[in-house]
């Protein structure tokens, strides 16, 4: 791998490792020159529970320069408070918990150690290059630096944030999405109809949610879950869709066309500056999308 590689972080410990998450992030490090320890209860060099350290895995906590988290919300948070006496002092303890609020408080409370919450923005099967990885730095330190390098340097975007803005955000950009999406693929459940059919006469925009769906279906339910369930803005953000669908039905059902326009146009100025980039987003997504079309059926 190009680049400067590991300087400090020399020996890693990712909790979590034999799953998709951890185990991206092992990856990426022992290609930049890390010694790599993966801990799974599926397997790996320590076939053990985190939240449970036996001999083996305290051993390798302390002489761990990284002791990365990538496990369910849960176990991360019943982690943090086990693992940390074992840690050695200046050590950089990281997770990549989806809900900032509580994993933070938790990490703020750990003494004598660096301390770095990540949040991939996107699924490990397409890789780091390109996509952004939401990071709130808790205790700073070469160590914390040394991450937000790796992370560029493997392609990432590190997007700095806080606890509290990140969760306001993520309550958009995840629960939000998840819930439009799956409330979606409720409707058609409800509706009956034959996803096969609809495949057939689907516009793009249609195919492009039936893909999100197919993609999300597809999906680990307890990644999906921890985001609805943990986020402390996800009841507003559910709300917030619920009440909007009842607004565009009153519209609708009010014959009420003058205010259907002016909602629309709501909406284009909600964009502000950014409405002919995302347009072109768009244009472009949907011309991949004809263009795999074609391929398929040749």
């Amino acid at each position: 791998m190009s680049g400067a590689g590991v300087r400090s972080l020399r020996r890693c410990l990712v909790a979590g490792g034999a799953g998709a998450v951890g185990g991206m992030f092992a990856s990426l490090l022992a290609g930049s020159g890390a010694e790599v320890v993966v801990v799974d209860p599926a397997g790996g060099d320590i076939a053990g529970d985190i939240t449970a350290p036996g001999d083996a895995l305290v051993a390798e906590l302390g002489k761990a320069d990284l002791v990365l988290l990538a496990v369910p919300e849960r176990t991360g948070l019943a982690a943090i408070p086990l693992i940390a006496p074992h840690l050695r002092p200046g050590a950089l303890l990281v997770d990549t918990l989806s809900v900032k609020d509580a994993v933070v408080t938790a990490l703020q409370g750990v003494e004598g150690v660096q301390a770095v919450s990540l949040n991939p923005m996107f699924a490990p099967a397409l890789g780091m290059p390109g996509k952004p990885v939401a990071t709130v730095v808790v205790h700073d330190g070469p160590a914390a630096a040394e991450l937000l390098r790796l992370l560029a340097e493997w392609g990432g975007r590190p997007v700095l944030l806080d606890a509290e803005r990140h969760d306001r955000l993520t309550a958009a950009a995840q629960v939000l999405t998840h819930a439009s999406v799956l409330g979606f693929g409720l409707a058609l459940e409800e509706l009956g109809t034959d996803i096969g059919e609809l495949g057939e006469i689907a516009p793009p925009p249609h195919a492009t949610l039936l893909a999100l769906l197919a993609r999300i279906a597809s999906g680990t339910p307890e990644v999906y879950w921890d985001i609805q369930v943990a986020n402390p803005d996800a009841v507003r953000a559910r709300g917030a869709l619920a009440a909007s669908v009842r607004r565009l039905a009153d519209l609708i059902d009010g014959g009420d066309e003058a205010g259907f326009a002016a909602a629309q146009g709501r909406l284009r100025d909600l964009f502000g500056t950014a409405l002919d980039e995302h347009r072109d987003t768009c244009a472009h997504l949907f011309d991949a999308l004809s263009a795999s079309t074609r391929i398929e059926a040749t």
